[in-house]
């Protein structure tokens, strides 16, 4: 407590004033990066899908839900939904989809534009030649001819290696039906490739080395294990009859988001002010060192949830509201072990710096638990909790360097002996 870290202190207060301009509305930032607010903020739709898997052999299930994960985030991305959520949820031997669409307007045309089963379809490539003076070469856009094997024809995909090299591949298996107009195509495009698209997007095109008899195909590419294991959910999720059906839907209005959006900053702004008001009047001089703390903590952890492009809901609010009540904990640990200190006998500068050693493993303990405790609900979780979890675990992330750091700059620069 000796030296007095001013230099430290100013850049902590301007760092404080810039992320404040920086998350205000119509700050400097308002521009390089808006807000992201969620559905309870903004309005939209919430849905609800259940998959039907009695048709799925029970091994593969998974893939097929991770599968149609990822076909519906695409369809809502070229539905035009801005930062759209697709969540999976499975609850015994149900299995769901929960897609939130924020700022959605139309719902009805969403709804059946995301609720339609994925297609897959194979088709033949040609390269169509393109003539200039004297010479004829290959297009750069190929052309592609749809063929009439399709997704019905597949009985599912899978993840294996190779035996020879152990590199991941992707396995296919085809009925009979299938088996024979594949062996057919295969016949026509040796040295070929063949594109498989799912929903109208090219998701492979692999050259066929010879004719293929038996049904069965092996798709290899020095795949990762990662790369493998997503193709096979997007073969199996165009291949296996898992008809989804909307089981839920609740719109909610701008106008409501709004209302409640307001209402929750209303209510941290009288929380925050009180809890101020509180440490003031029952620690007086250092009350004012953590008001003080308390107002940079808000600034640098609003900072952080908007660099960072975090939707913001009124559960992640709650959360950080809540964590301005944790942020203050922290100083009242080192205000009450500095008065103890204070009462043997020892002057304000050594009692504050032995108040701050003292507290460090009480603050240490409590917020280590908390992480824990956010880490499993964000993981474990889905919806309004994971983003409580989020919002107190960066929240307590702050907390933490504003107890430690901030609050302790300003003693060690403004107390006495």
């Amino acid at each position: 407590m000796t030296k007095k870290p001013i230099g430290l202190l100013i850049a902590v207060l301007a760092a404080a004033i810039l992320a404040i301009l920086f998350v205000l509305p119509r700050g400097f930032g308002a521009r390089l990066l808006p807000w992201r607010l969620g559905l309870d903020l903004v309005g939209g739709a919430h849905l609800v899908y259940e998959i039907d898997m009695r048709s799925v052999a029970a091994n593969d299930r998974d893939s097929v839900l991770t599968g149609l994960r990822s076909v519906i985030e695409r369809r809502v991305n070229l539905y035009g939904v801005s930062e759209p959520q697709v969540v999976t949820a499975k609850e015994g031997g149900s299995y769901r989809l929960i897609v939130e669409l924020a700022g959605i307007k139309n719902v009805g045309d969403a709804i059946k534009e995301i609720g339609s089963t994925p297609f897959l379809l194979f088709a033949e490539v040609e390269q169509v030649a393109t003539s200039t003076v004297g010479t004829t070469t290959p297009s750069a856009e190929p052309r592609f001819i749809p063929t009439q094997l399709t997704g019905r024809y597949v009985r599912g995909a899978q993840l294996a290696l190779s035996n020879v090299t152990g590199e991941p591949q992707v396995t296919l298996e085809f009925d009979k039906e299938g088996a024979q107009i594949f062996e057919t195509l295969t016949g026509k495009n040796v040295g070929r490739p063949i594109a498989v698209f799912l929903d109208n997007t090219l998701i492979t095109a692999p050259v066929v080395q010879q004719k293929i008899t038996g049904g069965r195909a092996q798709i290899t590419g020095r795949f990762t294990i990662k790369e493998a294991r997503e193709l096979v959910s997007r073969f199996n999720a165009g291949a296996l009859p898992a008809p989804i059906n909307l089981v839920s839907q609740q719109t909610i209005g701008a106008s409501l988001g709004i209302d409640s959006l307001n209402r929750i900053i209303f209510a941290g702004i009288i929380g925050t002010l009180l809890v101020m008001l509180f440490m003031v009047v029952y620690y007086r001089t250092l009350g004012w060192y953590a008001a003080l703390a308390l107002v940079i903590y808000i600034a640098f952890s609003l900072f952080v949830f908007k660099v960072f492009g975090i939707t913001m809901t009124l559960a992640g609010i709650a959360g950080i509201v809540l964590s301005i009540g944790m942020a203050v904990d922290a100083n009242i640990l080192i205000f009450e072990r500095s008065r103890e200190e204070r009462n043997r006998g020892l002057d304000r500068v050594t009692s504050i710096g032995e108040g701050f050693k003292r507290a460090w493993p009480s603050i240490r303990d409590s917020n280590i638990t908390t992480i824990i405790t956010s880490v499993i609900l964000y993981y474990f979780t889905t919806g309004f909790i994971k983003g409580f979890a989020l919002a107190m675990l960066l929240g307590v992330l702050v907390s933490m360097f504003s107890a430690i750091t901030v609050t302790k700059t300003l003693l060690r620069v403004f107390v006495k002996k």
